[in-house]
């Protein structure tokens, strides 16, 4: 009955959001994941993932978030029957609820704290929890009256208000809907019926038990037919009817055997005689053992008198180390107090080490893109003007060292968007087949440098479209794939994916990227997931590479929900595995076809370039006229808005967003105020905090990475002219 209940509620969850094409939110990405372990029984990550969801919804001031994250905390301690901790998390999840609009969450916040203090059999305060459920409810026009009214039912019972308890069981009971929503009215025919039996009225009482026991058969709620098998089985031994009393106890133990996995006790009718006899013996050693206690009181009673001056004695002794005590715990708690303060500014002072090294990282990375564009530029340019031959190896190698050097800025500032919060979940339909054939033939040419195999391994149960994040899949896999191809010669290198469970609606698939390489030394495999390592000076020398790949791979599988796990021997090869679990996917995925342009497009076209620094004005200019467009260039943003405002004569638009005065996207603002059509191109070198949904938000059309590649700035350019 309660997972009903729960259901509704994440129902509230996914229509009370607004909805996004590819992308969820990462709060209920990690409450999924939750829900998916509670599936498997696996507890422990159950509970890790809503707190990983209570932690992003809390970075991201996500009230709503927060709410949602505890109530499945909450609901996960319930199960575990930490019925305390359930309590605590449920009534923190209710007080986020209550700075929200009401909602069914927050009504089924105070039913739950009620079962819960039923389950203690504190029933004043589920009553009074019940009745802010049914407040809440009311105030909503919800009828969870049925619902309710049993549990009200239940706690009269048990309180004694028998005659109130029978109406409210009445009232359920003489419902004749079609459907019992929500499975209540076996429950209260069952409770009718042993209220019934408490009064010795057997008759009705088995009257009542066995309609329960038919209502229960469209339930199939085996947890309650155990209970009402039993009830039935005591009330016809009262009714002599040893017959029927036997044929009951027997499906109940049947039952209840069949149920054992939970408590591992099997029960059968010799077990049950067993069981009655021990009562009796019990009964029995209790009245024996009352005798025995009343002997030793009147043997105590006589030693008082010898024991009292004694006891006086060792009471003076124990106030006498309870004051030095008190003493020592004093100055304890004060060194205990100053160590604490301590240490919180240790906390604050890493905190802040932390922030000071991540925005430093991202002000150099973003600083360091604009002259590597005009390098990057130049170079490009140089290369096509038919340079001498004895010139070709020397910008070749620039070429090579300024696209080093690009790879080793992005990977900065992707470890740096990880670390901050800067980075989401996208959530939309991919082939992880295609996705891995992609790959292997994209990297098959590298492959070949060293004389290695590749191959790839799928495994055909794998469903063809999952829901997931195939980007950062993709970042994994060619960082590891890269690592294994670099680090292994006259070898193989194999990319296995196998699926380990499968659900109604998710797949768990260990993937595995193996090699027969150099291997990783023991003493260095603990940090090999750290920024900047690699497993020696001399292999660094030898074989390149920046020592980042690894951390990224390690950030990226632990933000995806899963755990990277390695295993290396020296000269042997090396093997990185990890799981996911990945939602099945319900569209049918097209192929995106390649974009091609002709440069017929950029002929003759006039550009307007807003830029301010005066190398890369001349790269961008001669780009352009390598590819016969013409172009005109000023240096701020608000020359640019008036000359676009007084006379409109340009095809299109290329604004650097960083300008002195007003930046690109402000001046790109102002310009759609007067001019919605002219395409407008971002030029950037892009930092931590932009993205390019944020850029497209101020009405750019599309946005150019700096340094970019000559053919994506012509395809672009070429994509919003035609």
């Amino acid at each position: 009955m309660r997972w009903f209940w729960l259901l509704l509620l994440f129902q509230t969850l996914s229509f009370g959001q607004k909805k996004t094409v590819g992308k969820i939110d990462s709060t209920s990405y990690y409450i999924q994941l939750a829900n998916f372990n509670k599936k498997t029984n696996n507890y422990k990550f159950a509970l890790s993932f809503s707190q990983k969801a209570f932690n992003y919804a809390k970075v991201h001031n996500n009230v709503r978030g927060k709410a949602f994250a505890l109530f499945s905390l909450a609901s996960t301690y319930f199960d575990l029957k930490k019925t305390k901790d359930a309590i605590e998390t449920f009534t923190q999840s209710a007080e986020f609820f209550s700075q929200l609009p009401p909602t069914s969450g927050y009504a089924l916040c105070y039913y739950n704290i009620g079962l819960c203090y039923m389950n203690q059999e504190d029933f004043d305060k589920a009553e009074e929890n019940f009745d802010k459920a049914e407040s809440i409810y009311y105030s909503l026009k919800i009828d969870a009256s049925g619902i309710l009214n049993l549990q009200k039912g239940i706690l009269y019972k048990n309180k004694g208000k028998l005659d109130l308890a029978t109406n409210l069981f009445n009232e359920i009971v003489s419902k004749n809907e079609v459907k019992d929503l929500f499975k209540t009215r076996a429950e209260a025919l069952y409770q009718l019926g042993a209220i019934e039996a408490s009064l010795d009225h057997n008759n009705l009482a088995a009257n009542y038990l066995n309609r329960a026991l038919e209502d229960n058969a469209k339930d199939g709620n085996l947890d309650q037919k155990v209970k009402i098998l039993l009830e039935l089985s005591k009330i016809y031994d009262k009714l002599l009817d040893v017959k029927r009393s036997y044929t009951y106890l027997k499906a109940h133990l049947l039952l209840k055997d069949s149920l054992s996995h939970l408590n591992n006790v099997k029960l059968d009718i010799t077990d049950y005689e067993a069981f009655k006899e021990s009562e009796r013996m019990r009964a029995l050693e209790q009245l024996t053992k009352e005798n025995d206690a009343q002997q030793k009181t009147n043997k105590f009673a006589r030693l008082i008198s010898i024991l009292a001056i004694a006891l006086i004695s060792i009471l003076s002794l124990l106030s006498l180390s309870l004051y030095k005590n008190n003493i020592i715990r004093s100055q304890s708690n004060v060194l205990l107090q100053e160590k604490n303060f301590e240490l919180q500014i240790a906390k604050d002072k890493a905190e802040k080490a932390s922030k000071a090294r991540a925005e430093f990282l991202s002000t150099v990375s973003h600083e360091l893109r604009t002259p590597l564009n005009a390098i990057n530029g130049i170079t490009h340019i140089l290369i096509e003007d038919n340079p001498k031959e004895s010139q070709v190896h020397y910008l070749n190698s620039l070429k090579f060292s300024g696209n080093y050097l690009l790879t080793f800025i992005n990977e900065i500032l992707e470890i740096n968007r990880i670390e901050s919060s800067h980075i989401e979940i996208e959530y939309i339909d991919f082939d992880i087949k295609q996705l891995l054939v992609d790959i292997q033939n994209t990297m098959n040419e590298i492959a070949a440098k060293n004389h290695n195999t590749f191959l790839l391994e799928m495994d055909p149960a794998i469903p063809n479209v999952l829901l997931g994040d195939p980007t950062k899949l993709s970042q994994i896999f060619i960082n590891l794939i890269n690592n294994a191809l670099k680090f292994t010669k006259d070898g193989e290198v194999k990319v296995v994916a196998k699926l380990v469970e499968t659900g109604d609606d998710y797949s768990r698939i260990n993937f595995a990227v193996s090699d027969t390489g150099i291997g990783i030394p023991e003493e260095k495999q603990e940090s090999i997931f750290d920024s900047f390592s690699q497993g020696s000076i001399e292999i660094n020398r030898k074989y390149g590479g920046t020592g980042l790949g690894l951390t990224i791979v390690k950030k990226l599988v632990d933000l995806l929900g899963g755990d990277i796990n390695l295993v290396s021997e020296v000269n042997v090869g090396t093997t990185f595995d990890f799981e996911l679990n990945l939602l099945h996917g319900k569209g049918v995925l097209t192929l995106e076809k390649q974009i091609f342009y002709s440069d017929d497009v950029l002929e003759g076209k006039y550009l307007l370039v807003v830029e301010d620094n005066k190398i890369n004005q001349m790269v961008t200019k001669k780009m352009l006229e390598n590819k016969g467009m013409k172009c005109k260039i000023i240096d701020n943003g608000e020359e640019a808005v008036t000359l676009l405002k007084a006379e409109n004569t340009f095809d299109l638009v290329l604004m650097d967003v960083h300008l002195p005065g007003i930046n690109g996207t402000i001046a790109t603002q102002n310009i759609r105020t007067f001019d919605v059509k002219t395409p407008i191109i971002a030029l950037t070198a892009i930092s931590l905090n932009e993205n390019r949904e944020m850029l497209m938000s101020f009405g750019m059309t599309d946005v150019i990475t700096k340094p970019f590649e000559p053919e994506t700035f012509y395809r672009i350019i070429a994509m919003n002219l035609g």
